[in-house]
């Protein structure tokens, strides 16, 4: 438990120190061109491959796309998710037990507190909490894959700017049909 506090911490403190960066502040990269012997400082492009392949530790896609915020969201959930998986794990293993134990040993019972449950009781509390165990599992995978997808998406749209000059304006038009009779409609026109 001890481990698990600590590594909790480490990565609270980690997105913090992420989240005091400078948001503005682009890395720059040093070209050298062969014809000159002088350098110019161009600013690094934003990569959503980057991002996919540093969000492989979950997190870090997020971080590199400066949405450090949801590093806790996504930990809370793989952190809630794997209790969850452990906990149905213990208690699908403790009623396996049970029931084998009873089915080889003429119904001596190992965990009292369960004496008085019959041996089909017992083999479905097995089969619940085996289904919860799998389940666990499968939206671990799945909140895993967001975790990939999201940092992907947003590092492709990191550098998509949006204009306040972008309007759309509607208007009746009369559309050409393949028998040559025009009909009404509305026309749109985007204007970027």
């Amino acid at each position: 438990m001890n481990r698990f506090v600590l590594m909790l911490l480490l990565c609270l403190g980690a997105s913090s120190i992420a989240c005091a960066q400078d948001d503005n502040a682009m890395p720059l990269t040093k070209t050298i061109t062969a014809d000159s012997v002088h350098s110019s400082l161009v600013p690094e492009q934003h990569s959503a491959s980057k991002a996919l392949r540093l969000s492989i530790i979950p997190g870090g896609g997020q971080i590199y796309n400066k949405q450090a915020w949801k590093v806790p969201i996504i930990y809370g959930l793989l952190g809630g998710l794997g209790y969850l998986v452990y906990t149905n794990y213990q208690d699908c293993k403790m009623f396996k037990d049970e029931y084998l134990h009873r089915v080889n040993n003429n119904g001596e019972c190992l965990l009292e507190d369960y004496a008085s449950y019959p041996d089909n009781n017992i083999y479905n509390l097995y089969q619940t909490y085996n289904q919860r165990f799998q389940l666990m599992i499968v939206v671990s995978v799945v909140v895993y894959g967001l975790n990939l997808l999201d940092a992907y998406v947003f590092g492709h749209l990191f550098d998509f700017q949006i204009d306040d000059n972008i309007s759309m304006s509607m208007s009746p038009s009369l559309m050409a049909t393949p028998d040559l009779h025009p009909v009404p409609g509305i026309g749109l026109s985007f204007s970027l």
